[in-house]
């Protein structure tokens, strides 16, 4: 995490003894998480780490995560986060590929005192963090960027959310997750205390505490669901990051008198463009030009940025591209006219965006072809209201017992959780062109019911 510089500094102030992090029933003062990412940072240092180095986070406590994520800062490497909700054969593969110079586990060493000194400020344009846009065992994609991609953003994100050093930010999902990781890493380096609540259950529950909130679609509603029904909140802003919000979103926000504040992003490109109520406008700082895209109608974004990232480690292949100072991962939009809000239309590439994760299809492919019995496999979107889309899967198998059951198996074991299809059709053969390829965009079509009269033959639903 790149702020571990404020962090140090705001423990030897007034604040020393106000709570900056928490995560359940526990909590670390801004004084305590200062000597623990010190005791941490040293702890690493006396096990071989240098300036620059990879060091894979895969602890499951995000507080842990979080206190390591600075650590690994303050050591001068580079912290890789990590999902807990891995399996087995997906980490010890992204591991192998990505060969980290150290792999931290555990929560590192609790410290006692805190430093007098932070040290000098650090250098924005060094590398300070890398996770993971997508991929799946057999492609573990991670994006790697400078601490002054994230953190020059910083004022930028304070004048949108009026987050100030006296609000709780309520984190809630994983951190391995950009979206949530750089909610977490913005609280702490503007000085707002930090209150992770990776679960519907537990973000419900501390309504009552935070006054920031940062959530993807999905749990937008699960927390108005919850004001609707009488639960106690001093929320006043809600930051949206995945997709577009509709107008009864809106509705129900204000009903509550919460201000939304939606953006439109992508881990290799941070923030493009943001909506306060009038439509996607283009971030501070960012150029947006929609060029037009062969055979579509619609254009496709691309940004000229100071907070895009790096690139991907071990030289992975991504949606990322650049051309002359300007960048694109492929999304698509309406072609307007300048000035005009920017209207998303999914990805040229058929990358699915679900719950504020994107899932490159030819991942997914590659994990569920290994299922015996499978010949071939297409995945494609399917739009959901609360989730933006959900991933469905198109196997081509002779039908037998158990088959959705061995998929579903080797799913849960090598992709993750926002790979995972959530809908599964079996056909006998699948369609495919003149250039015997399956016919990706009759079958997308026909799966996500946007017509239903698509001739790919009889799509067998799995139960």
């Amino acid at each position: 995490m790149p702020v571990a510089h404020q962090v140090l500094r705001r423990a030897t102030g007034p604040d020393a003894d106000r709570a900056a992090l928490r995560c359940g029933d526990r909590t670390r003062t801004w004084a305590e998480l200062a000597a623990d990412v010190a005791a941490g940072a040293e702890h690493l240092r006396g096990g071989g780490i240098r300036a620059g180095d990879l060091v894979a986070l895969t602890l499951a406590d995000p507080l842990d995560t979080l206190v390591a994520m600075l650590a690994v800062d303050h050591a001068g490497a580079v912290a890789l986060v990590g999902d807990p909700a891995w399996g087995v054969h997906q980490r010890a593969e992204v591991l192998r590929t990505l060969a980290p110079a150290v792999v931290v586990a555990l929560a590192l060493p609790r410290g006692r005192r805190v430093p007098a000194d932070p040290g000098p400020a650090p250098d924005d344009d060094a590398p300070a963090w890398a996770g993971f846009s997508s991929g799946s065992t057999g492609r573990p994609r991670a994006v790697r960027r400078t601490r002054g991609s994230w953190t020059r953003s910083f004022g930028h994100v304070t004048d949108l959310t009026g987050t100030t050093t006296q609000d709780t930010v309520l984190v809630t999902g994983p951190l391995a997750s950009s979206l949530h990781c750089f909610a977490a890493v913005h609280a702490l380096g503007t000085g707002a205390a930090v209150l992770v609540a990776p679960t519907p259950t537990t973000a419900v529950a501390a309504l009552a505490d935070a006054d920031v909130a940062h959530v993807v679609p999905s749990r937008l509603d699960d927390l108005l669901d919850a004001l609707d029904q009488g639960a106690p909140s001093r929320l006043r802003t809600v930051v949206v990051g995945g997709a577009a919000l509709d107008r009864t979103q809106h509705e129900r926000a204000a009903a509550h008198g919460l201000r939304l504040v939606a953006y439109y992003g992508a881990v290799e490109l941070s923030f493009v463009a943001v909506d306060t109520g009038d439509g996607l406008q283009p971030f501070p700082e960012v150029e947006i030009d929609v060029r037009p895209a062969a055979h579509t109608g619609l254009g496709e974004v691309w940004v000229r940025s100071p907070w895009v990232a790096d690139g991907y480690l071990a030289d992975a292949r991504g949606p990322l591209h650049r051309d002359d100072g300007w960048s694109t991962v492929g999304d698509l939009a309406d072609l307007t006219g300048p000035g005009a809000p920017l209207v998303l239309r999914g990805r040229g590439d058929g990358a699915i965006l679900t719950a504020g994760a994107t899932v490159v299809p030819e991942d997914v492919e590659l994990a569920l072809r290994a299922v015996p019995g499978v010949r071939d496999v297409v995945v494609v979107g399917a739009p959901h209201r609360r989730l933006g889309a959900v991933v469905v899967a198109v196997v081509e198998a002779d039908a037998r017992p158990g088959l959705r059951a061995h998929l579903d198996r080797v799913a849960r074991a090598t992709l993750a959780p926002a790979q995972r299809p959530r809908r599964w059709y079996r056909l006998d053969a699948l369609p495919r062109t003149g250039a015997g390829k399956p016919a990706r965009s009759a079958l997308g079509a026909a799966a996500a019911g946007i017509d239903p009269t698509a001739d790919v033959g009889a799509l067998e639903a799995l139960p």
